[in-house]
């Protein structure tokens, strides 16, 4: 069996649809399924089990020796939320907790880490594990993900087989639940065909024009297709960048949008939002030597193909995947 938790969320959702499409259905669902709103997510998904996210630890204990691999994509991923005790218990304490369980029973580990460990790129974004203990996340958010980092680096006792992904900016179906932290392409969706225009932040660094803030944009297909070959080969230990490599700037993305849609372009730029102003990357673009060295050859989405994919083939409908 292959756990996979946060398996309602966006992230965790296409991650399980892919294995399924790929061949796994022996699958175990880990969320707090309660929420109305994610129940499309999964509920067309193959699986074996549904286990409530409280349940978990007490039911991979006890059925470790039927899982041959976990990857743990549950977490508290709200990068306007400050109350750090928040984060320190879903993404630090509940982790902990499942690194230990896989360590005592040997089941491999893939989990989730994020780009927002890097702050504002001081030390660069190469996922190098001597920087990880001088990064300067700028968020609550991101500082639970480095402590985690942290705390696992400093483990002496490991699972066979573990790897932390450092996402970057996943895009993708199956985001519908997540409101505010929602894609800037879902938003940017929604604005152009409620009023024909895409709003985009201004910039607030005079380095950059407005709408040339850059980021390292990743379709989340890509970040399946990468899950399942970390699962499968297995390669040396350790944190891995997952980014395309390759910045973009917010105005591709928004023109991006428009010729998906097949509409006329309209962008109006208006001020970042006061509370995450001093708190906002304005460029991250991932290291990717790392990966591209453990033997992963394929090519990422370009951002065009992705935002075609993921409008023409999801937003227009609604649907999942």
């Amino acid at each position: 069996m292959i756990v996979v938790t946060g398996a309602a969320g966006f992230i965790g959702s296409v991650v399980a649809g892919y294995l399924n499409h790929i061949g796994y259905q022996n699958l175990v669902l880990v969320d707090d399924f309660s929420r109305e709103d994610k129940k499309s997510n999964y509920t067309q998904k193959t699986f074996s089990f549904l286990i409530d996210r409280k349940q978990f630890g007490e039911w991979l204990d006890q059925h470790a020796s039927d899982v041959d691999f976990v990857i743990h994509l549950g977490a508290r991923t709200d990068t306007t939320e400050f109350d750090y005790h928040i984060f320190e218990d879903l993404n630090v304490g509940y982790s902990k907790a499942v690194w230990q369980i896989c360590t005592q029973h040997q089941i491999p580990l893939i989990f989730a880490s994020s780009a927002a460990t890097y702050g504002l790129g001081e030390f660069g974004y190469i996922d190098r594990h001597n920087v990880v203990s001088k990064l300067q996340p700028l968020n609550p958010y991101g500082i639970s993900k480095n402590e985690f980092d942290k705390w696992v680096l400093a483990q002496h006792k490991t699972p066979p087989f573990w790897a932390g992904l450092k996402f970057f900016n996943v895009y993708g179906p199956n985001e519908y639940h997540k409101g505010r932290m929602a894609s800037v392409i879902f938003h940017a969706f929604n604005q152009i065909q409620e009023k024909g225009e895409v709003k985009l932040f201004k910039s607030h660094r005079p380095e950059f024009e407005d709408g040339q803030q850059l980021r390292d944009f990743i379709y989340v297909k890509d970040v399946a297709a990468v899950i399942e070959f970390l699962m499968e080969k297995k390669p040396e230990s350790g944190l891995y960048n997952l980014g395309t490599g390759k910045a973009r700037s917010f105005l591709d993305l928004a023109k991006g949008t428009f010729k998906a849609m097949k509409q006329k372009e309209k962008i109006v730029f208006v001020d970042t939002p006061a509370d995450i102003r001093d708190k906002y990357q304005y460029f991250t673009e991932a290291d990717m030597h790392k990966l591209r060295a453990a033997g992963y050859t394929a090519p990422f989405t370009s951002l065009e193909e992705g935002i075609s994919d993921y409008v023409q083939r999801y937003l227009s409908s609604g649907s999942r995947y």
